[in-house]
């Protein structure tokens, strides 16, 4: 039978895999048969990761983010060792919560260097012939419904993620003709490390309210895993330089 999410013979760079979307993407891609390089700082969690991936061909590499001189040079590295790649997704991020009065430049700096120019980075260095395999190729930044909608204290992490909207459909029409599609999801809060982070400052009330914007529940990093795979494959062959919102309903209000 055909699937059309099969990922066979593709190599995806999936950054931010030691938890949570980063390696829910990277167990679905690789149970959809496409090898998969994991890329994370934390060790610990990267291997937990790595053992999860199904079939043979996998990589992994600790590596912060936050350089991000390095990037194309290890980019390169690992194509060279691994092969060229069909995908990359940038799923590594930092939360920065704060009101605008308590915003601290160094935290607010911290999280555009990861959420926004490290996606930068990747994205300039994907298009290298030493590096992209020359065809079915697609980047999948994640954003987030703080991109799209307002709420208090997180106009830092707002600034971050909507910048890698406008910049995805930027280099969306710059790298058509290489054939690599640039696409953004969206996710609403989804149950995952960084929730957890926040989710911690909230009181009763506030998650109650939290929740109740959210018509079905709480998002899983499998439900963000499963648009990023129809992203990757040939079911997203048509779909560039668009923003796909997976968030329960909380934009639809």
């Amino acid at each position: 039978m055909h699937n059309p999410l099969d990922l066979s013979g593709r190599r995806l760079l999936v950054t931010g895999a030691a938890s949570g979307i980063g390696r829910a993407t990277a167990v679905l891609a690789s149970r959809l048969s496409g090898s998969v390089a994991v890329v994370d700082q934390d060790a610990k969690g990267l291997q937990e990761t790595f053992a999860l991936l199904e079939g043979i061909g996998h990589t992994q590499r600790v590596w912060d983010l936050r350089d991000l001189a390095s990037i194309p040079q290890w980019m390169t590295e690992l194509a060279e060792k691994w092969g060229r790649l069909h995908g990359l997704v940038h799923a590594a991020g930092v939360p920065c919560v704060a009101p605008l009065r308590l915003l601290e430049p160094d935290a607010y700096r911290d999280a555009f260097a990861v959420n926004t120019e490290a996606a930068l980075a990747l994205a300039r260095s994907f298009p290298r012939r030493r590096i992209y395999a020359g065809e079915k190729g697609s980047i999948v930044f994640i954003s987030s419904v703080m991109a799209l909608v307002g709420s208090p204290s997180v106009s830092a992490y707002s600034l971050c993620k909507g910048a890698l909207i406008g910049m995805a459909r930027s280099a969306a029409l710059e790298l058509a003709p290489q054939q690599i599609r640039v696409n953004c999801v969206a996710p609403g809060f989804v149950r995952t490390p960084m929730y957890d982070k926040v989710a911690k400052f909230w009181d009763p009330e506030t998650e109650k309210r939290m929740l109740s914007l959210h018509p079905l529940g709480w998002g899983e990093p499998e439900d963000i895993a499963n648009a990023i795979a129809f992203l990757l494959a040939d079911t997203g062959r048509w779909i560039t330089g668009t923003v796909l919102v997976v968030d329960g309903g909380y934009t639809a209000q």
